[in-house]
C-alpha cells in the first residue's frame, strides 16, 4: 500500500498573524506561494496515484503551485469551522476564556453559515476522509496526496494513528510543508513530518 502525503497551504496574512482561518476563504500571501513553489522537487520525487484537495482557494493555489494540477476537490478536506472564533486568534480567546485550548475546549457557536465544529465532528471528516484516501490506496500504485489545512490534517493524522481527535495537538504543522503518512509492519506510522526539499 502507498503513502499518504499531507500538504498544508501556504501561508495566508491570516496565518501569520495567528487568526482562525476556518471558512474564510483567504488567498496566499507571496511568501506562502513561494513555500509551495519549493514543495515541487520533494512531491515530484513520489509517484502519486490520487490526490485530493480542499475547496479553499489557498489550498487548490498550493496544489496547483506544487504541481498536483488533477486533485479532486473534496469538502471534507475543509478546516475546522472555528464558529464564533473565526478570525480571532488564541491570545483573544483565552481573554474571556483562561486556558482555552481548540483540540480538547471546541469553538463557540457562529452564525448559521458557520456554526462551528467539535473536536468530535472534525474527527468523523476525517474519517470520512480516510475511508476515501484507503479506496483511492487500494486503486493505485502510488501514493495519495491531501493538500488542505493545519489543524484538519493534525485531526486526520491522530485518526490514521488511531488516535482520538484531540490526539492531533500533538503533532505541530507549519505552512507549506509536507508529512508522510506510512505503515510499519502493517500498521500506521509517521514516516516523516514537516519536511521540506534538501
Amino acid at each position: 500500500m502507498g503513502d499518504l502525503l499531507l500538504v498544508r497551504h501556504g501561508e495566508t496574512e491570516w496565518s501569520r498573524s495567528g487568526r482562525h482561518t476556518g471558512r474564510t476563504d483567504v488567498p496566499l500571501t507571496e511568501h506562502g506561494r513561494e513555500e509551495a513553489r519549493r514543495l515541487v522537487p520533494l512531491v515530484s520525487s513520489y509517484r502519486i496515484g490520487a490526490a485530493f484537495v480542499s475547496p479553499l482557494r489557498r489550498a487548490r493555489e498550493t496544489a496547483e503551485l506544487i504541481g498536483v494540477r488533477d486533485a479532486r476537490v473534496d469538502a471534507d478536506l475543509c478546516e475546522w469551522d472555528y464558529g464564533g472564533y473565526e478570525g480571532v486568534t488564541t491570545a483573544e480567546i483565552q481573554r474571556t476564556r483562561p486556558g482555552w485550548f481548540l483540540f480538547t475546549d471546541g469553538v463557540a457557536p457562529g452564525p448559521p453559515e458557520r456554526p462551528g465544529e467539535s473536536p468530535r465532528q472534525v474527527g468523523e471528516r476525517a474519517d470520512r476522509m480516510l475511508a476515501k484516501v484507503d479506496d483511492a490506496l487500494a486503486r493505485t500504485e502510488g501514493a495519495v496526496v491531501l493538500v488542505a489545512h493545519g489543524h484538519f490534517l493534525r485531526v486526520l493524522t491522530a485518526r490514521r494513528l488511531g488516535l482520538a481527535a484531540e490526539h492531533g495537538a500533538l503533532f505541530q504543522l507549519a505552512t507549506g510543508t509536507l508529512c508522510r503518512l506510512g505503515t510499519e509492519h502493517d500498521r500506521p506510522v509517521v514516516a516523516g513530518w514537516n519536511l521540506l526539499p534538501g
